[in-house]
């Protein structure tokens, strides 16, 4: 059997933790699903658990098994009223307890890790290239995940894709998006996160060459 030459995308979302009930990080990544990210793109989507440990063992699971071009993870802020894209995960300040009313006793993702670890996808330029009037959502950027399960999810994947990762924040359902216009937006922002990084690549090989 041949092996497919598209791109693999891996993303994630959230399953359910104190008010969420319904978190609105996996139900845009199922709409997500549904929409695809075109015929060269291999997505494949994850929920995850609101527990520090199921990050731990997930994460690198998931890396190994799909060694994705981009990791990408959904998460769902109350604080929220655009649709964020984080440009960094940190290390250390969680004291937020899990679904498992778990909190690590470090406090921190990895022991001797760098305090901070940005994402190689400029966030910037990801954010200045989506200009699709139907689009009706509002992107903005952000340098603080939150220092809980996304900011610790975000660091753990950097550190292990060596910032191949990416993670975006939603606001809750109808406040003020629909699950539809949300899985739109994740379409666009990630087609629009290859398109960097692809050019960044290219950018840097050529370098190399010359």
């Amino acid at each position: 059997m041949e092996r497919s030459s598209n791109r693999t995308v891996v993303v994630t979302g959230f399953g359910p933790f104190g008010e969420h009930t319904i978190n609105a990080s996996w139900v845009a990544v199922q709409e997500l699903q549904k929409l695809g990210l075109g015929a060269e793109v291999d997505l494949y989507v994850y929920e995850i658990p609101v527990e520090y440990q199921k990050v731990l063992d997930l994460i690198p699971s998931l890396w190994k098994h799909h060694n994705p071009q981009l990791f990408i993870h959904v998460g769902v802020s109350g604080m929220a009223t655009t649709v964020t894209l984080e440009k960094c995960g940190h290390n250390q300040g969680y004291q937020g307890l899990d679904n498992r009313c778990y909190c690590p006793d470090t406090h921190c993702c990895i022991q001797g890790g760098p305090d901070c670890l940005e994402s190689i996808v400029d966030m910037d330029v990801v954010c200045n290239k989506i200009t699709d009037p139907q689009l009706d959502v509002v992107i903005s950027v952000s340098k603080d995940a939150g220092r809980y399960l996304c900011d610790f999810t975000y660091y753990t994947s950097l550190h292990l894709s060596h910032g191949r990762s990416a993670f975006i924040h939603v606001p809750p359902l109808g406040k003020p998006y629909t699950a539809e216009q949300l899985g739109r937006a994740l379409q666009t922002i990630i087609g629009a996160m290859l398109d960097v990084l692809e050019r960044s690549t290219a950018k840097m090989n050529c370098q190399m060459e010359h």
